[in-house]
């Protein structure tokens, strides 16, 4: 159902509804405002081309905070490019023994 254009466009604004909530949300005990954020991100991520461009450019420019994203968010791919990453390091480190 989600390959329909309106339920994309629906989905892509619920997303940005609720990264503008977040910050109405945060003054609420406990980590709500974080959780709402996340989930808007990943909502709009999920459903946006241009947000996904915008991402990983973003991610380009900052790595640490685009890892730090891709850990709270879950991400597969995160999971798979730190499994390669570090696969490539044991490889490097048994060639250089």
């Amino acid at each position: 159902m989600t390959h329909l254009p309106p339920v994309r466009i629906a989905l892509i604004v619920l997303g940005c509804l609720l990264m503008a909530a977040a910050p109405f949300v945060g003054p609420i005990p406990g980590p709500g405002g974080t959780i709402v954020f996340a989930a808007g991100l990943s909502l709009v991520l999920k459903y946006s081309g241009w947000a996904k461009k915008l991402y990983v450019r973003f991610k380009r420019r900052h790595p640490k905070k685009g890892a730090w994203v891709d850990w709270g968010l879950r991400r597969p791919s995160a999971k798979r490019r730190h499994e390669i990453a570090k696969a490539r390091e044991t490889e490097q480190a048994g060639l250089s023994d």
